[in-house]
């Protein structure tokens, strides 16, 4: 065999393997699609395999996941005693959402509490993790959870599974649940968990001082099961929709409603059409965008999926982008719309 021949059959093996690769993600792609629930049932295995190999390496990070107190308000008898706020995360979040909320509620008086979880395992292995930790918060006074995306399922799988099930005793003791603030949940799914892939990237470059990285950072998170907990009809959102919301427990909707595509989303757009070479491609990709009209809610969460039918009343809606309704891009941007909306609430149920 001459040295001609062996150059091209390397070159051929090395435009072979991407190559594969590709045909088989398409393949996995394929089947996933089609069979959600085997997909998530297979997630659930392996992520059951690892725990059981390396139950220290696929621990919940000390320090990171968990009740965490953010702000902590000793009463001094001369104000009355307010209920306390859990704040709930959702997918993938790299941990900044809650930035720009919680010295407001600092400053109205608020104790302030924060609940961290692997973020993309399966939402009621989450919301399991809330109530093996429930009794560490103090039960002095009641407590208003508080969930942005994802967090909201988690609150209400909470709320209807653990410790308000209606027409069976809690199954965790504890705070009381005093109500309950949902901020652009998917209540009724959101396709956007789909594109799996941009979300880890997100919450796997993100920076963060508190947070341990290794190897099995990733893995740690989940396996990907909570996106699929997110699609519209799974069965997760199934379940969790036909359980009766309890009366006791008031509830609140906030949702998000964009009029125009975010900055960042304009210049993805007009970067996808510059590396194609098609000049008319923006304007079709912006046409496109106008066409979705007011049913593509905050850009991540539709309008029809915020609601939950008999439970709550019709959301609240600003004119901000899915994290934009808490969290500014830039440190001089106003005041995230959904904060002011969140403190009258807290007030109102404070008796203030």
């Amino acid at each position: 065999m001459n040295a001609n021949s062996v150059r091209f059959r390397r070159r051929l093996a090395l435009l072979l393997v991407p190559i594969g690769l590709l045909l088989a993600a398409a393949a996995w792609t394929w089947w996933a699609e089609g069979h959600p629930r085997e997909e998530r049932r297979l997630r659930v295995l392996v992520h059951d395999r690892l725990d059981a190999w390396f139950p220290q390496a696929m621990a919940p990070v000390d320090g990171w996941h968990g009740l965490i107190p953010r702000i902590q308000v000793v009463p001094d008898g001369a104000e009355p005693i307010l209920p306390r706020v859990l704040l709930v995360h959702g997918l993938d979040e790299p941990g900044d959402i809650w930035d720009d909320l919680i010295p407001v509620l600092g400053s109205a008086g608020f104790e302030v509490w924060e609940f961290r979880y692997p973020n993309d395992q399966g939402v009621d292995r989450s919301t399991d993790l809330l109530a093996a930790h429930w009794p560490e918060l103090p039960s002095d006074r009641p407590v208003i959870l508080i969930g942005h995306s994802m967090g909201g399922l988690i609150i209400r799988d909470f709320v209807t599974r653990w410790r308000n099930p209606v027409g069976a005793p809690a199954r965790v003791e504890g705070a009381a649940v005093h109500g309950v603030i949902l901020v652009g949940t998917p209540n009724q799914g959101s396709e956007w968990a789909r594109l799996r892939i941009w979300l880890e990237l997100r919450d796997h470059l993100a920076a963060g001082q508190e947070r341990r990285f290794s190897l099995f950072a990733g893995l740690r998170d989940g396996i990907g099961e909570a996106k699929i907990d997110l699609r519209p009809g799974s069965a997760f959102l199934e379940d969790l929709n036909a359980r009766p919301w309890p009366k006791s427990v008031p509830i609140r909707l906030i949702g998000g409603l964009l009029t125009e595509p975010p900055e960042s989303m304009a210049e993805s757009l007009d970067a996808i059409s510059a590396e194609l070479g098609s000049p008319d491609l923006a304007e079709v990709l912006e046409d496109w965008w106008w066409s979705l009209g007011e049913g593509l809610g905050d850009g991540v969460v539709p309008l029809a999926s915020l609601r939950i039918p008999g439970a709550a009343p019709p959301p609240v809606l600003v004119r901000a982008s899915h994290r934009g309704m808490l969290a500014r891009l830039f440190p001089n941007d106003p005041e995230p719309e959904a904060i002011p909306h969140i403190v009258a609430v807290l007030e109102e149920w404070s008796g203030r």
